[in-house]
């Protein structure tokens, strides 16, 4: 298991699709895009100094929870987080992330709208994203994170450095890479 996949396993699939009322499996194909989207913006506006400095504050407010039900989660904090991370280009990474969500659900024309409902997760699951950078960076784990599948090579930003593992997973590669390609790190730093 990589880290993206331990962090998706965190992350309370069931309760999201009854909440939004979707079929599960709508709801684990929106989280799959969902956290890899998250976790690569966070990267990309860890790159610079500023970016990592209010990246750093952000993770201290988060330092500590983990939360594992809808109702330890605040999605007003969730909204400003992935305001934060994506800045003016959230709709452009949601429909790139709903593409990406459209194979892994398998929809059709007639399904549901997967761009709508990656909007609603991600202010859902971003918290939960927060909190297990927080802890990982911070220490205090929460929950035990497997170890990445390969250490890149240190960029002397030891947070840029983790988030980069957390996307160098095939899972984190084929989201960031393939669906959201340039629009990541257009988030306030």
């Amino acid at each position: 298991m990589d880290d993206l996949s331990g962090l998706i396993n965190l992350i309370p699939i069931g309760d999201i699709a009854k909440k939004i009322g979707v079929d599960e499996n709508v709801a684990r194909a929106a989280v799959a895009v969902a956290v890899p989207a998250i976790v690569g913006g966070l990267a990309a506006n860890a790159k610079d100094d500023k970016g990592a400095q209010s990246l750093e504050k952000a993770l201290g407010h988060h330092k500590g929870r983990a939360p594992k039900k809808l109702d330890d989660i605040d999605e007003k904090d969730g909204e400003k987080i992935v305001s934060n991370v994506f800045g003016a280009k959230k709709n452009d990474v949601v429909k790139a992330a709903a593409s990406k969500a459209e194979v892994k659900a398998g929809s059709k024309a007639d399904g549901p709208d997967i761009g709508a409902i990656v909007a609603q997760v991600l202010p859902i699951v971003a918290p939960i994203v927060l909190a297990f950078v927080a802890n990982q960076f911070m220490g205090n784990k929460a929950e035990a994170a497997p170890e990445p599948a390969a250490a890149p090579a240190s960029s002397g930003n030891p947070l840029a450095d983790m988030l980069g593992g957390l996307i160098s997973s095939p899972q984190g590669q084929e989201m960031i890479t393939g669906a959201l390609g340039g629009l990541l790190g257009a988030g306030r730093k």
